[in-house]
């Protein structure tokens, strides 16, 4: 095993960290949130999906340029239409267009009206809670005809660890924030596990209506569209389906208003129809770049880079940085048959992060080898020229030649059989470096070879 004895220091000759004791500064943690995979399709693709199943929601139809926009409006008819910005985001109603225009909803009263409104949302950002100051790229309106909902309430199916399977949330108030509801008033929200075998039933769905406070005579409508949801739900391999506001209209009919649709990525073999609906430029271009080399790549905010093959020792890698300290940059599962130049795809993924300021490889080889690893290593050192530490735990088939292959390259990469001792070195010098940017140093690094 590697010693992890080691000393950095700048070009001034000034030691910055040795044996494990910082010199200079101090380096705060980062923190570290978990995004979630699941395909999100616009609303206007999870209303055709309900419209399909059955469910009745308002008339509409996309446009993609004001012109469009335009004939459209004229087309619905009616003295009003509504205009949705069609983005990957919530907030939309309250968020802002980088055009100056207000809110992401908008209810028009005129063709000239919708033109001039679709103009100031095609091709612009808008920036909501959860786009955060990226904001995301709107190309596409939906343009609905506007109904007038007497009551509005909130209804979803989800995937529920809880209930081991889906489970229905609900609430009679809805067309709102739901977590402000759930926070203010708990007792509003309505939960009922759905069994899985048996699928939901429409005694189920109309206790759920009746609890809900639908209007007596309009229960029976409300627990039949429930389950088409259902089903549609459990057709298409969904994780969520969303409906808020689900609404009575004046003249006596249900509608669901509003549709926010998530998929479950491993359906995808399944699902091609609906996958094939995946609208790129919503998604954040390091994911484009990993789905085209076919790798698991989930990008967080922290500050070191993991290289891991299998979901469960990427867990279990990133869970080990934190323990030590340290704060992984992404989850990445190049899976148990990568080639070199999926291994190089991967190191440029993880550089493109400019937070990442070592790299920790963790590598397992059973079905996978580890030299191939090894040579997809040294290419991606070579080609993109690596300035940041590399750390590698290599265990398994063809270790030694794997080991072989680094000593020879001569880079500058320190190995560790031993996985607690690797991530408390790439924590160490993920340190470093974080310190020496904060110092405004060069840091020289004096690891030990093989």
């Amino acid at each position: 095993m590697a010693s992890l004895l080691y000393r950095a220091v700048s070009t001034a000759g000034r030691t910055v960290v040795q044996n494990g004791q910082r010199v200079l500064g101090v380096c705060p943690n980062v923190h570290v949130t978990q995004q979630r995979r699941n395909l999100s399709l616009h609303e206007y693709h999870s209303l055709q999906l309900l419209r399909d199943a059955g469910v009745v929601t308002p008339r509409g139809e996309v446009a993609r340029t004001p012109e469009e926009a335009f004939e459209l409006a004229k087309k619905l008819g009616g003295e009003d239409v509504v205009i949705k910005a069609q983005v990957l985001a919530g907030g939309r109603g309250k968020g802002s267009f980088d055009s100056g225009l207000k809110g992401g909803v908008k209810i028009v009263f005129s063709p000239e009206e919708c033109k001039d409104i679709a103009t100031k949302m095609l091709g612009h950002k808008i920036f909501t809670k959860q786009t955060g100051e990226a904001g995301r790229i709107c190309n596409e309106v939906l343009l609905v005809e506007r109904l007038y909902p007497r009551r509005e309430f909130y209804f979803a199916i989800v995937m529920e660890r809880a209930y081991g399977g889906p489970a229905i949330v609900a609430s009679s108030q809805g067309g709102v924030n739901i977590e402000e509801i759930a926070e203010e008033y708990p007792d509003a929200i309505i939960k009922e596990g759905i069994d899985i075998v048996e699928g939901l039933s429409i005694d189920q769905a109309l206790r759920v209506a009746e609890r809900m406070k639908f209007n007596p005579k309009l229960q029976r409508e409300a627990a039949e569209m429930m389950v088409k949801i259902y089903e549609m739900f459990s057709r298409t391999d969904a994780t969520m389906v969303e409906i808020n506001p689900m609404s009575e209209d004046s003249n006596g009919k249900v509608y669901c208003m509003d549709a926010k649709v998530r998929f479950d990525d491993n359906a995808e073999y399944r699902q091609k129809d609906i996958f094939a609906l995946r609208d790129w430029s919503q998604e954040d271009e390091r994911d484009i770049q990993a789905a085209k080399a076919d790798l698991n790549y989930i990008g967080l905010d922290g500050n070191i880079g993991c290289l891991v093959n299998g979901a469960g020792l990427a867990m279990a890698t990133m869970d080990i940085i934190k323990l030590h300290g340290g704060s992984p940059a992404n989850f990445l599962d190049v899976g148990g048959g990568a080639t070199a130049a999926q291994v190089t795809e991967a190191f440029k993924l993880i550089t493109s992060d400019p937070n990442v300021q070592a790299i920790m490889v963790n590598i397992f080889g059973g079905i996978m080898r580890c030299d191939v690893i090894a040579q997809g290593i040294i290419e991606a050192a070579t080609e993109l020229d690596l300035k940041v530490p590399i750390v590698v735990r290599l265990q398994g088939t063809q270790v030694d030649d794997a080991k072989a292959l680094i000593a020879a390259s001569g880079l500058r990469i320190l190995a560790c059989d031993n996985l607690d001792d690797a991530a408390k070195m790439a924590v160490r010098l993920s340190t470093i470096v974080q310190l020496a940017k904060q110092t405004k140093v060069d840091v020289k690094f004096e690891l030990p070879t093989f």
